[in-house]
């Protein structure tokens, strides 16, 4: 009982994970029909609905192939007339009653045993092979009671009015037996239809064997040979009939002709009708999942319910769909590693090693005073604060179209121009720069931290081993931007740049700024002017 009640409680939640993917955004049914309901109706409302669709199914279309065969024997072929005093007994007492029978077993038990095949999904255990064997083998079990009943009406009543006259042999023959075939037939396929919610269940274990499903050739050549096949070679029978008893009238012919036409093109229709239904739900299933991942829902997923080739076709879509979210991922989790440009970058080429000289400006950030910070505080709450204030680094850095290249415990430098070139990397740089302390100010103010800015030419690429590599700058604008950011933890504002950025930057930008001392950095030979935003 524990067992399956784990196995039921695993099921549930596939099928909760499954309908919520499949039904997100989605005016499709998920089986194709809003007949067969929704994945997540319970097993015992969706055994209600399969017996309902049955049981309907398979009595309205045994009652049409019951009045087509009375047309057949009565009009189609009214010689000898079976309303015949002979025959009576036949015709009003034998035939009724084992109609009412065949409706009786074909109605009750061979639907019951349809159900009876798949207790398993009503009983929510996980499907076994054996389960999916009988899944799909259900819709020929019931078709072989149906064919069984049509051919054993076929036989009693063909002996027992053959045995009045033998002129009724071929008459009942073929007015009873091919309207069987035709309502059998047109079974099979409406219960493939009902069983779809339980298939996809059972596909859970995998593709179905190929001899429990016709594929769609097989659908096409059976609804070929009992729409148009049957009903031709009635035709073809009516006329040697014609030919060799000449028990029918040339204007007898003629009407059997027109009904069997009349039949051929009803059913015909009928039977193609449904056979390009049950094609073409799966297609538009698949379609209508198609736009919604052209429209980025990567989260569509679709219930895999056709044993045929269309079968394979849904879940191909999902193993497709699954190969998108996991690059989606990477390509995400990838960005977030080396920045998105970089990333879009190595997606459009083959990253290799080496570098170019590009023209750059470069953001330095540093904490100030981090480790006090470190020696006072939990870590817990070291993470939540540097976490606050990278947040603000990173927004201003995307917000003006730069690179975060790389953090370095509590500092972040920042690459405007590279790899992607910028009209004017210096603006950029000095307006991000300025925006991020501006911000740090009111929304990290217990996290001050010195900003160096700085421009030139830089050398742009990937550096390292062809195993491990990453993206990166080096020149002496960054170490140019790490000296000015040391300089600016002791200046008010804690911002500080060189005058020849402010210079190179656009008219706006530079209005922002205005210049100061003139000071020699560490390691610089000669003396820099810097600049302060005003």
């Amino acid at each position: 009982m524990t067992d399956r009640k784990t196995s039921a409680q695993r099921l549930g939640r596939v099928l909760e994970k499954v309908t919520n993917q499949s039904s997100r955004g989605s005016g499709t049914p998920e089986y194709g029909s809003w007949i067969l309901g929704r994945v997540s109706e319970s097993q015992g409302r969706r055994r209600i609905r399969i017996q309902t669709i049955l049981t309907t199914v398979v009595l309205v279309a045994n009652l049409i192939g019951v009045g087509v065969a009375f047309l057949v024997v009565t009009v189609t072929f009214p010689v000898p007339s079976v309303f015949d005093t002979r025959v009576l007994w036949i015709t009003f007492a034998v035939a009724p009653a084992y109609i009412g029978l065949a409706f009786v077993v074909g109605v009750v038990w061979a639907t019951n045993r349809v159900i009876n095949n798949v207790r398993w999904a009503i009983e929510e255990r996980e499907p076994t092979t054996e389960d999916q064997r009988n899944t799909f083998f259900a819709p020929w079990r019931l078709t072989r009671v149906l064919l069984a009943l049509w051919g054993g009406g076929t036989v009693v009543l063909t002996v027992l009015y053959g045995l009045q006259d033998t002129d009724y042999i071929p008459k009942v023959l073929l007015g009873v037996s091919f309207p069987g075939i035709v309502v059998s037939a047109s079974c099979y396929l409406f219960t493939e239809f009902a069983l779809r919610p339980v298939a996809a269940q059972a596909l859970e274990v995998g593709p179905p064997p190929r001899r429990f499903a016709p594929g769609v050739m097989g659908r096409t050549l059976l609804v070929w040979a009992l729409g148009s096949g049957v009903p031709v070679l009635g035709i073809l029978l009516a006329a040697i009939l014609t030919l060799t008893l000449r028990i029918v009238s040339p204007t007898q012919f003629t009407v059997a002709v027109m009904i069997l036409a009349v039949f051929a093109l009803v059913f015909g229709f009928t039977l193609m009708w449904i056979l390009a239904w049950l094609t073409v739900t799966p297609v538009r299933v698949v379609g209508a999942a198609l736009n919604r991942v052209e429209q980025g829902d990567l989260e569509t997923n679709l219930v895999v319910f056709d044993g045929t080739e269309l079968g394979q076709l849904q879940r191909g879509f999902n193993s497709m769909v699954g190969g998108l979210r996991e690059r989606e991922r990477v390509r995400d989790l990838f960005g977030r590693h080396v920045g998105r440009e970089v990333a879009a970058l190595a997606e459009k080429e083959r990253p290799q090693l080496g570098g170019e000289e590009r023209h750059a400006a470069v953001i330095f950030v540093d904490i100030i005073g981090s480790t006090q910070l470190v020696t006072s505080m939990p870590a817990v709450k070291i993470v939540e604060l540097l976490n606050r204030f990278f947040a603000v680094v990173v927004d201003e850095v995307d917000r003006h179209h730069g690179l975060v290249n790389k953090f370095e415990g509590d500092a972040v430098l920042a690459v405007f121009g590279a790899p992607v070139s910028l009209e004017n990397a210096e603006s950029e740089a000095l307006a991000a720069a300025r925006a991020m302390a501006e911000r740090l100010r009111t929304e990290v103010p217990e996290c001050q931290a010195g900003i160096g800015v700085a421009a030139g030419q830089v050398v742009a690429g990937n550096v390292g081993a062809k195993e491990r590599f990453e993206y990166t700058v080096i020149g002496e604008p960054v170490n140019e931007a790490a000296r000015l950011c040391e300089l600016a933890k002791n200046v008010p504002g804690h911002l500080v740049t060189t005058a020849e950025t402010v210079r190179s930057a656009d008219d706006e930008e530079s209005a922002r700024w205005r210049l100061g001392e003139t000071v020699t950095l560490r390691g610089h030979d000669e003396a820099t002017t810097l600049a302060t935003p005003i």
